[in-house]
């Protein structure tokens, strides 16, 4: 407002501001960007979120839209039926954990927060994005010994340098180990691994057999051949002695 006098007239000139409230004014922070996590694990996925005024009605986090394009909340899914759990406190803001993973578990998350004034929606993008992996035994052969590794398609977020546990032939044999595992090349047991934590998480049985044997008895003989990466099976070739 500016005041002006011409001669015995006061003239007043008054300004109006509008405030345009944008995009900038709304927010979802997300703790992490991305997560690997094990299959059958817990993972927890949590942010914050900002917004201009009013009172948040609706917050839900999801994966995917509906026919009509409108967001599917996790609660709602039936693929994530009794294993997603809401929480919020204000230290670790709204956090969603999601149970017993599974493959069709890897997806990009997202949150979306709704408030009681006019066209006050909003979803945070880019989101989070959730892999999968499993635990996997890889055999490197190393001359007269074999190498085991335990690994897995993407590295833990929760766990970067995992401890191993290493079973032979079902049986702990090797606890609080490196992801590898060196072994005779004539060994020809099964081997598998897990993360030390989550002994319930076990890899597929690797069984090596890394020499052929051959014996006869009568008219008949048979051979075990060199069998990298067989699951849990023995190969035998019979033929008939004449």
């Amino acid at each position: 407002m500016a005041l002006r006098t011409a001669g015995s007239v006061l003239v007043v000139f008054l300004w109006s501001v509008t405030v345009v409230l944008g995009q900038k004014d709304w927010g979802v922070t997300y703790t992490k960007k991305s997560i690997c996590a094990l299959k059958g694990s817990t993972v927890k996925l949590s942010c914050s979120y900002t917004y201009p005024r009013g009172r948040v009605t609706t917050t839900f986090w999801f994966t995917k839209n509906d026919a009509e394009g409108n967001p599917v909340r996790l609660s709602d899914d039936p693929d994530y039926k009794r294993r997603v759990k809401y929480s919020w406190d204000k230290k670790k803001g709204h956090t969603l954990t999601i149970r017993d993973l599974r493959e069709s578990d890897s997806a990009t998350y997202k949150f979306r927060f709704i408030t009681d004034q006019t066209g006050g929606k909003y979803t945070g993008d880019p989101g989070v994005t959730l892999s999968l992996t499993g635990l996997l035994v890889k055999v490197i052969p190393a001359g007269k010994r074999r190498t085991l590794t335990c690994s897995t398609t993407c590295t833990l977020t929760d766990n970067p340098t995992p401890t191993n546990i290493w079973y032979k032939n079902r049986q702990p044999v090797k606890k609080d180990s490196s992801s590898m595992y060196s072994i005779s090349s004539e060994d020809a047991d099964s081997y598998s691994c897990t993360v030390k934590g989550r002994e319930d998480l076990r890899s597929p049985a690797v069984c090596e057999y890394s020499t052929i044997v051959q014996y006869t008895t009568w008219q008949v003989s048979c051979s075990y051949f060199i069998n990298h990466y067989r699951t849990k099976s023995l190969f035998c070739s019979l033929s008939i002695l004449l």
